[in-house]
C-alpha cells in the first residue's frame, strides 16, 4: 500500500491529511505517561491506604540476644536466690582482674559471641572505682548489669564440676624413679588457620602433622604417644613418676610439679592433638566398676593405682593429649587461665569460650557438697568467666576453679552436680529494650490469597497420611527411640511461674515453606498459536 501511495504522489489536500494524522500520533505518544499518572493520582486519592511492602529477601534483624542452643529469661535482682547473701566485692575484684585484657583489645575489634565487646562500658566504670565495700560492689553490677537465667535449651538447669591445680613429684632429668616425660609442643603439630609458633590455639577441630612437603596427616592419640611416637627431640619439660600423674595434670589444665632438688616447675596447657576427650569416669561408670553417685577424682586414681594393666588400657581409651609450656611464676601465683590472667579460687570458672566471652559475670545458685561429700551445703556465688576446657560444653556448663594442692582437689574432684546459671548481661544488650525495638513482623494475608495458598496439606493428602497412620499403628506402639535420642527429645520443662513470661528460645523449629500452585499445563494449542506468530513475523523475509 505505501508503494502504491507514493506512485501517486502526494496532492496539496493529501499531504495536510497525513500532516495532521502525523501531529495527533506525536501528541498521543508524548501525553500517554502523563495522562496515565494523572489516572493514577486520581485512584489514590480515594483508595485506602496500603501497607508499605517488605522486599525480599528481609533484611538482618538486629536480635536482642542469641545464644546457640539455650534457652533465657530476664529477671528482676529481686528473684535470683541468695545474691543478697554473697560476697560481691571479691567478685568485683576478679572482674577488675578481667578487664585488663578486655581493654587492651583494639576499639571494634570482630567478636562472634552473643555478648560481643559489650563489656567495654562495664570495665570502664570497674577501672575507674576502685571499691572496698560490699554494698557499692553489689551495686556496681546492679547497675551495669541486668540478670537472665540461663539454661540448655530442654534443661532447666546447669550443670557444674570442679578443677584444681595439682602439686606432682617429678624431676628434670630422667630416672628410675620419674620416667614420664612431660611434653611441650612439638614443631610439627599444625592447626589450619593459625601460625605453628601462635601463643594460643584452640581446644577443640582437627590438629595435624605434615609428612613430606605437603601431606598432612591426623597428630598421633595417646597410645602413640605413650609408646614413643615424639621420643627424642628435647621436647621434655620434666619427668613424673608415673602416667596417672600425668593424666590428671593434662585433665586440670595446669599443675605444679614439685623438683627432687626442692624448685617448683609451674606447666600450663599450650596445645592438643586434636583427638576427642573421653572422660575415664564414664567408662568406669559404664562398665560398673564404680557406681555413680561414688565417684570422684579420687576413687578414678585409687582404682588406676590397684589395678595398673585395666589403667593402661582405660587411660588409651582417651585418645586426646595434653601438651604443655612453662610459666615463670612463683608458688604464691595462682594458675593462669585461658583468657592470660592468674585465677582467683572460688570466684574463676572455665566456660565453653565459643558461646561466651571472657569477662563474663555468672551468678551459680543452688546447693554443692562443699564442705563434706555426704552433705550439700548452699552455695549463691558470683563467678567470673575466665578459663575453658575442652569437656566444657554448652551455654550452662562450667568449671569451678578451688585453688592448688590436695584439699582444692578433694573438693572439685566431687563436684559433678545440677545447679542454676544466672548470667549477668550488661545493659546496653537488655533484651527487654531492645525486644521492643524489633520491627513487627508481616501483616497477615487476605483470606483470599490463604486460599490460593493454604498452609495445611489437602483433604485427600491428609485423608493418606492419615490412612498411613493407620497402617503404622502397630510399629509405632513399639518402642524404638535409643537413649541417645531420647534425650535430644526432651520436652522443655516449663519457666518458674514467679518469672516474667518473657522466655527466649533459640533452635526452634523451622515453619514449612508455603505450597506454590502447580504450574500451568502447555497445551497444544500454545504450540500451534506460537509456531503461526514465529510464520507471520519471518514470512515476508528473504
Amino acid at each position: 500500500m505505501v508503494r502504491e501511495i507514493w506512485k501517486r504522489g502526494f496532492s496539496a489536500r493529501s499531504l495536510r491529511y497525513w500532516t495532521a494524522a502525523l501531529a495527533l500520533g506525536v501528541a498521543a505518544v508524548v501525553l500517554a505517561p502523563y495522562a496515565a499518572e494523572a489516572v493514577r493520582a486520581r485512584h489514590r486519592q480515594h483508595a485506602p491506604a496500603a501497607p508499605p511492602m517488605r522486599h525480599l529477601p528481609y533484611p538482618q534483624l538486629d536480635w536482642p540476644l542469641e545464644i546457640t542452643n539455650s534457652q533465657y529469661q530476664p529477671l528482676s535482682w529481686n528473684d535470683v536466690p541468695g545474691w543478697s547473701d554473697d560476697d560481691q566485692l571479691a567478685a568485683y575484684r576478679t572482674f577488675r582482674a578481667s578487664c585488663k585484657p578486655i581493654a587492651a583489645k583494639p576499639e571494634g575489634s570482630p567478636e562472634d559471641k552473643a555478648l560481643g565487646d559489650s563489656l567495654r562500658d562495664p570495665c570502664r566504670d570497674a577501672r575507674a572505682n576502685d571499691l572496698t565495700d560490699n554494698a557499692a560492689a553489689r551495686a556496681f553490677f546492679e547497675r551495669n548489669f541486668e540478670p537472665l537465667k540461663i539454661s540448655k535449651l530442654g534443661d532447666a538447669d546447669g550443670f557444674v564440676t570442679g578443677y584444681y591445680e595439682p602439686v606432682i613429684e617429678g624431676s628434670r632429668t630422667q630416672n628410675e624413679v620419674y620416667n614420664v616425660p612431660v611434653y611441650r609442643r612439638p614443631s610439627n603439630l599444625f592447626v589450619r588457620g593459625f601460625k605453628q609458633d601462635a601463643t594460643s590455639l584452640p581446644n577443640k577441630g582437627p590438629v595435624y602433622r605434615k609428612i613430606g612437603r605437603r601431606k598432612l596427616v591426623p597428630y598421633y592419640d595417646r597410645a602413640e604417644i605413650e609408646d614413643g611416637a615424639i621420643e627424642g627431640r628435647g621436647l621434655e619439660i620434666a619427668w613424673l613418676r608415673n602416667q596417672t600423674d600425668l593424666l590428671f595434670a593434662q585433665i586440670q589444665g595446669s599443675a605444679r610439679i614439685s623438683l627432687d632438688d626442692g624448685s617448683t616447675v609451674r606447666i600450663n596447657y599450650d596445645a592438643y592433638n586434636g583427638h576427642p576427650y573421653t572422660p575415664v569416669g564414664r567408662i568406669l561408670i559404664e562398665r560398673g566398676i564404680i557406681p555413680r553417685e561414688q565417684m570422684s577424682m579420687q576413687r578414678i586414681r585409687d582404682w588406676m593405682e590397684q589395678n595398673p594393666e585395666g589403667a593402661n588400657e582405660l587411660r588409651r581409651m582417651n585418645r586426646s593429649y595434653i601438651f604443655f609450656r612453662e610459666v615463670q611464676l612463683s608458688d604464691k601465683d595462682e594458675a593462669v587461665g585461658a583468657q592470660g590472667i592468674p585465677l582467683t579460687p572460688g570466684r574463676s570458672i572455665a566456660v565453653d569460650k565459643s558461646l561466651h566471652v571472657y569477662g563474663t559475670p555468672f551468678f551459680i545458685t543452688g546447693e554443692l557438697p562443699i564442705e563434706s561429700e555426704k552433705q550439700k551445703n548452699p552455695f549463691h556465688r558470683l563467678m567470673i568467666a575466665q578459663d575453658t576446657g575442652s569437656a566444657i560444653v554448652g551455654p550452662a556448663r562450667a568449671d569451678l576453679y578451688f585453688g592448688a594442692g590436695q584439699e582444692a582437689g578433694k573438693v572439685s574432684g566431687r563436684l559433678k552436680h545440677s545447679i542454676q546459671f544466672v548470667m549477668l548481661v550488661p545493659r546496653s544488650l537488655d533484651p527487654v529494650a531492645r525486644g521492643r525495638k524489633m520491627p513487627l513482623p508481616d501483616p497477615r494475608p487476605s483470606e483470599k490469597i490463604a486460599k490460593l495458598f493454604p498452609q495445611g496439606l489437602p483433604k485427600e493428602a491428609a485423608a493418606n497420611e492419615s490412612a498411613k497412620g493407620l497402617d503404622k499403628g502397630a510399629d509405632a506402639a513399639m518402642p524404638t527411640t535409643t537413649a541417645a535420642s531420647a534425650s535430644e527429645t526432651k520436652v522443655p520443662a516449663p519457666a518458674p511461674s514467679a518469672s516474667p513470661a518473657t522466655t527466649v528460645a533459640q533452635n526452634v523449629a523451622v515453619p514449612q515453606p508455603v505450597p506454590l500452585p502447580a504450574a500451568r499445563p502447555r497445551l497444544e494449542s500454545d504450540r500451534n498459536i506460537r509456531r503461526l506468530r514465529y510464520g507471520r513475523r519471518h514470512r515476508n523475509h528473504p
